[in-house]
């Protein structure tokens, strides 16, 4: 991912900074990634409610995450508070939406010093293109693509 960056004078990469032809090379090299690629989409997402809606995204996230056996998540960095909120979101899914036990812990990582990070920009960009009526990039995304909705109530 390191090096699909080049000589960008930003921290990290970013789907809205590539041009189509890079927005193609990042999909590609996604899909020849390992894994498979969740993406929860909420809706409606008012402006003022953008954090509820993030929290029950996260929620149902987590949730399918459980149902892959996945136990960490890595979530990239925001401030502080918004960060412990986050942390929440996670601890009450696991306790009150998960079988007693269950271990899953969170964690969160600055976007600039964690490449892998960039991978879930690409795959949310492509799924965002993809509802705009663009399928080229989840199309070179193909099997490895899982994403659903989750209305937000908002």
């Amino acid at each position: 991912m390191s090096r699909f960056k080049g000589s960008r004078a930003t921290a990290k990469l970013h789907w809205n900074e590539m041009d189509r032809i890079e927005r193609k090379d990042a999909a590609q090299l996604v899909a020849g990634q390992q894994g498979l690629h969740i993406v929860s989409v909420g809706s409606p997402v008012p402006r003022r409610k953008q954090e509820r809606a993030r929290a029950k995204c996260l929620r149902a996230l987590i949730l399918e995450l459980h149902g892959f056996g996945v136990t960490r998540l890595c979530l990239e960095a925001r401030e502080k508070e918004l960060n412990a909120r986050d942390i929440r979101t996670v601890v009450t899914t696991r306790q009150t939406a998960l079988p007693k036990g269950t271990q899953i812990r969170a964690e969160h990582m600055p976007g600039a010093t964690e490449p892998l990070l960039w991978i879930s920009d690409i795959v949310a960009g492509a799924v965002r293109a993809h509802r705009q009526g663009d399928h080229t990039y989840t199309e070179l995304l193909g099997p490895t693509l899982l994403d659903f909705d989750v209305t937000t109530d908002c």
